[in-house]
């Protein structure tokens, strides 16, 4: 016994780390990393995951004052999140319980037993001819440990803090998808008030032609069909209020689902000032901004475990080394239970080898190997979605400031056309059916802008969550 006590030192020093060391794969499989997105030529940094770097606020470059409250309340009282953070807590603990791995298991089992031998149990090939009742008094320390020859306790650990931080990464993304969720919810919800608010506006001054067309028609200047045109534009545009309304509705109690109230009685204030007009854009936009995205982050955590288990799956391929022993006392009797003559002690090593295990090891060590190739592909997929969400939501801020810009210069010579057909129908150079087409147009065009100011901002939300909580780096 006491070479092996010699020798262990040298055991544990010379244990060797089975599997393959982590090292981080391209982004992408088959090209490099574009440099940056859209025409800028920023050179690209290589990936390496920075989602603990610090976002802020970034809600805050829209300065409206009821976004930040909704985006604290979410914060501070949406349940998924809670349940995201619970999760987290739970792969903590699961790290420490890993780790106990490395620690030699002591327990302690006393116990009282009183028992009888029994007349007819063999002694020396005959039966004993006598019965013994006694009792048994034992107050034991028992020890074992698995020397981590091999590197499992170590992979074991390395797989479980790398998920630790991939799940930590899962938090700071369900918080940022929550923060653009409420910001996506609440500038819809405010482009579908200023489109209700020009509805409304609209129907009042349908009101007042219609007024002012009875009354020409009282005066015998207009007949019943202009009349009838007024209030057919009247009704039409008042039947367009109960479905903005309901949209509204809908909107409004999911706003206060993500912010951890109950839909019922909830309100928003909106500020007096109209929607803000587009976030000036930087001149150029690396990529290294994906850096902060925490689902890129989580995903290559993930490949990280994935390597660590074929590590674990190869050490099952060799041999598991024990130490065990115990300690303690035993006695038949209380009276000397503890006396010194009645200590006991015992250590000494074991050994577990797998001679035959039908396949077993060979198998999970193939599953390891496939787990890992589809980290891979999802940490790579990742990366792809995250460059299209960029280049889509860059797009969408070109091409709806265009299109914003058009609608503008459309919805001024709607005007200009109402205000002619106006000025006609007053004179009787027209009928009624002319000022109609006018006033619909431009009730159209108002209600375009004020969907694409809205649009415009969706876009923007989406394009700070793309890169992670904004551009600034």
């Amino acid at each position: 016994m006491k070479p092996f006590f010699v020798a262990l030192p040298a055991l544990l020093a010379a244990g060797c780390l089975v599997g393959p060391d982590y090292r981080r794969p391209a982004p992408l499989a088959t090209r490099p990393l574009p440099a940056a997105f859209g025409d800028s030529t920023v050179e690209w940094v290589p990936a390496h995951p920075a989602a603990n770097q610090p976002r802020g606020s970034w809600w805050k470059v829209f300065a409206d004052p009821e976004l930040d409250r909704l985006e604290t309340l979410a914060s501070t009282n949406n349940q998924s999140l809670a349940s995201t953070a619970a999760q987290l807590e739970l792969v903590r603990a699961r790290i420490q319980g890993v780790r106990a791995g490395f620690f030699p298991q002591i327990s302690a089992q006393p116990g009282a037993v009183r028992q009888s031998t029994s007349q007819n149990a063999p002694v020396k090939g005959a039966p004993a001819a006598a019965a013994y009742t006694y009792t048994s008094l034992v107050a034991p320390l028992e020890l074992g440990w698995e020397l981590d020859l091999w590197g499992r306790v170590r992979r074991e650990t390395e797989g479980a803090r790398a998920r630790f931080t991939a799940a930590a990464d899962d938090l700071e993304s369900g918080k940022l998808s929550l923060q653009a969720e409420v910001a996506a919810d609440y500038f819809h919800l405010r482009a579908l008030d200023e489109e209700h608010a020009l509805v409304t506006d609209t129907i009042q001054a349908y009101r007042r032609s219609l007024d002012l067309t009875e009354n020409r028609r009282k005066g015998g200047i207009v007949s019943d069909l202009d009349v009838s045109q007024a209030e057919t534009q009247l009704r039409s545009a008042e039947a367009e209020l109960p479905s903005l309304n309901l949209e509204r509705a809908n909107l409004l109690h999911a706003l206060a689902t993500l912010c951890g109230q109950p839909a019922t009685g909830f309100v928003i204030v909106h500020p007096p000032s109209p929607l803000a007009t587009a976030i000036p854009l930087p001149p150029s936009l690396p990529s290294e901004l994906l850096e902060r995205r925490p689902d890129i982050a989580a995903a290559e955590r993930r490949m990280s475990a994935a390597n660590a288990q074929i590590g674990e799956a190869k050490s099952a391929f060799y041999p598991r080394i024990f130490l065990n022993g115990i300690a303690g006392y035993q006695s038949v009797s209380a009276s000397t239970w503890f006396d010194w003559p009645s200590h006991l002690w015992s250590i000494g090593p074991s050994l577990e080898l797998p001679l035959f295990t039908g396949g077993r090891n060979r198998a999970q060590l193939a599953g390891a190997r496939a787990a890992y190739e589809g980290a891979v592909a999802n940490y790579r997929q990742s990366v792809l979605d995250a460059f299209q969400e960029v280049e889509d939501s860059l797009a969408a801020q070109h091409f709806l400031s265009a299109q914003l810009e058009a609608q503008n210069a459309a919805l001024q010579a709607a005007q200009h056309t109402l205000e002619i057909a106006n000025n006609r129908y007053h004179a009787g150079l027209v009928t009624y059916l002319e000022v109609a087409t006018a006033q619909s147009v431009a009730l159209a065009r108002s209600r375009t802008v004020a969907q694409l100011r809205g649009r415009a901002q969706l876009a923007q939300v989406a394009l700070i969550k793309a890169l992670g909580g904004g551009w600034q780096h």
